[in-house]
């Protein structure tokens, strides 16, 4: 065994790290985005929107 090597905690990111970090993600969510709306809606099985009611 070492002594004195104690594990050390996990160093904080630094603003540049978390700013990356928050990019990364937004990007992420942003591209989901834009392909769920890119996607062409599919009717729904019950819809009858386009029927007259009598």
């Amino acid at each position: 065994m070492t002594e004195g090597t104690a594990p050390q905690p996990p160093k904080p990111a630094t603003r540049e790290e978390r700013l990356a970090a928050r990019l990364r993600d937004n990007l992420r969510l942003r591209k989901a985005q834009a392909r769920a709306l890119s996607e062409p809606l599919a009717p729904a099985s019950g819809d009858r929107s386009g029927e007259s009611q009598s």
